[in-house]
């Protein structure tokens, strides 16, 4: 029987970071900054949102060699009142700026009950859900929003106008439960989806975008030349709409299809973001609100089943579950992803990816 054309190989998640900390301090990245980047990342990668993992450094590389990101810009954060303050990202990369601002809404949440911090001229941050994370794993509840490039029409419309911005939010668990992490696109799919689909050489669903005539496709490419399809119609598209509301209008960012996306190198993303962290017992005692997401969580995962359903998960407890997985067994690439991560490690002369044993 033939090998596949493009086998799995899997990485290991330490080798994975360090193969990206190496390349992004080649490629002129603080010794600082470089393993936020990281982390975002490969925390992707962990969950099994590949769109948003290490697989996009190519693309932040040629932005960088493009003259559209700095590598070298340091967030800036200005205090506003003592629970708001705002973070200039200086047109780098958007993890770092994000990290320092859901971690000055956290500091304020911690004095003050509640702490938000609006982000401007910024980049691609990866996936949402590790800036949620990183308050939930603090103690901590947040929402997490950004504006994105041009990728899906308003409902009604036939033209790109919105992103596909996540909106994204979580709360840590009880005793007995999972943390709630919610981290979803305002379209069907997200469109990270569509580009993993192209790299890997595979068919996407049909109702996920339309080409550029305005007809259903299964072809990746000619699914980026159309548009997204916006989930839930009208409410989808309300959803992409509120995303720019608050991460470009009212930051002073980029809004209104004028955010420029991780792929295109004509000038800078100046992208917008919003967080928000809050402290869990405002209203209830800590203990109080840790037993009510218990009840929560045991009620949602134990709800009686649809026939053919064999479990009922929590938000974010399959990413969770995933996470654990790829913790023992390595984070899983295709060849041609490999062959283009150790192409642009020749290009800054650094050591290929270190793949785990067969």
């Amino acid at each position: 029987m033939a090998a596949p054309a493009n086998p799995i190989l899997r990485v290991g998640h330490e080798n994975a970071h360090a193969f990206v900390v190496a390349m992004l301090e080649a490629s002129g990245v603080s010794s600082k900054n470089a393993p936020i980047i990281a982390n975002g990342l490969v925390q992707a990668d962990l969950r099994g949102v590949e769109s948003h993992g290490v697989n996009r450094i190519p693309s932040y590389l040629a932005r960088i060699r493009n003259d559209v990101l700095d590598p070298k810009a340091e967030p800036t954060l200005t205090e506003v009142t003592p629970v708001v303050a705002q973070v200039d990202g200086h047109n780098g990369f958007g993890f770092p700026a994000a990290h320092l601002g859901m971690g000055a809404a956290i500091d304020m949440a911690r004095t003050f009950g509640i702490g938000m911090v609006s982000v401007k001229h910024s980049n691609h941050f990866g996936m949402s859900a590790w800036i949620v994370r990183q308050a939930v794993d603090a103690g901590f509840l947040s929402l997490v929003f950004t504006n994105s490039s041009p990728a899906l029409p308003v409902y009604g419309g036939k033209s790109q106008l919105m992103g596909v911005s996540p909106i994204a939010c979580g709360a840590p668990s009880g005793e007995n439960s999972k943390p709630f992490i919610l981290d979803m696109a305002p379209s069907v799919a997200a469109r990270g989806k569509i580009y993993k689909a192209l790299r890997r050489q595979e068919k996407i669903p049909s109702d996920w975008a339309l080409d550029s005539h305005g007809n259903p496709t299964d072809d990746p490419q000619e699914a980026l030349r159309g548009v997204m399809l916006p989930m839930g119609g009208p409410k989808g598209s309300a959803l992409a709409i509120m995303m720019d509301v608050f991460s470009g209008v009212l930051s002073g960012s980029a809004f209104a299809g004028a955010v420029t996306g991780p792929y295109d190198m004509s000038k800078p993303g100046d992208v917008g973001h919003f967080f928000v962290a809050i402290k869990p017992d405002l209203f209830v005692s800590l203990q109080d609100f840790k037993e009510r997401m218990d009840v929560l969580y045991q009620r949602v995962v134990g709800s009686e089943k649809m026939p053919g359903v064999e479990r009922i998960y929590f938000p974010g407890e399959i990413e969770q579950l995933t996470e654990e997985k790829r913790l023992k067994e390595g984070i899983p690439y295709v060849q041609d992803e490999i062959d283009a991560l150790n192409a642009e490690a020749e290009k800054l002369g650094v050591a290929k990816i270190r793949l785990m044993p067969n």
